[in-house]
């Protein structure tokens, strides 16, 4: 439904002083999708390495190859509750990643140090290569509850399992309960994301 001011008189429609926008803004809200972009940028986010493995191609044979690792670049990452441990990404739908986790329910967060800048731009990459050449020459170990991977040097690692799915507009919020948390890098500060780019803290 357009977004048009109430016909209150004959010139509602018409007054330049009408604070309403155009139906064209992209939104009968009245914002426009650049308005929000622009906004939502002022706000620094962490930078996160979401990894999981598809599960093998025939769960029931013990033998069976396993699935390939999947990542993907996330900043919309945040904590939810203490008790019980839960956190929530948000995955574009219909997105590799998104479609995983709704078959996969276990995953893994690697949070990025501000050294690990070429990670995350590669996870980030439209029309990106296979995920087999993005993991080949990255340092990671596997989780032991998740079997995802675990990027070396991250400042912290969190396992999870998919506790809940909620759709959100064009995304999916997936929240998981923390299986397990690690501190394997003490050095150096957070990779963060601000105004369209990769920064540093200071």
């Amino acid at each position: 439904m357009p977004n048009t001011p109430p016909l209150t008189s004959p010139g509602a429609l018409t007054s330049p002083a009408s604070p309403f926008p155009s139906p064209a803004s992209g939104h009968s809200e009245g914002v426009s999708n650049e308005e929000f972009r622009a906004a939502m940028s002022r706000l620094a986010s962490g930078v996160v390495l979401v990894t999981a493995q598809e599960p093998p191609l025939d769960p029931d044979d013990p033998l069976a190859p396993r699935g390939e690792d999947v990542g993907m670049t996330a900043t919309a990452f945040l904590s939810v509750s203490l008790d019980p441990p839960l956190v929530l990404v948000s995955l574009r739908e219909g997105s590799r990643m998104d479609d995983l986790l709704d078959e996969q329910p276990l995953w893994a967060v690697s949070v990025l140090s501000e050294s690990q800048r070429h990670i995350a731009g590669r996870f980030a990459m439209k029309g990106r290569v296979s995920d087999r050449l993005l993991f080949a020459d990255i340092p990671y170990v596997r989780g032991e509850a998740t079997g995802a991977p675990l990027a070396g040097g991250a400042l912290a690692t969190l396992e999870c399992r998919t506790e809940q799915r909620v759709p959100a507009g064009d995304h999916t919020l997936v929240i998981g309960r923390v299986l397990t948390a690690a501190l394997p890098s003490a050095d150096g500060g957070p990779l963060t994301y601000f105004r369209g780019r990769y920064r540093q803290l200071g």
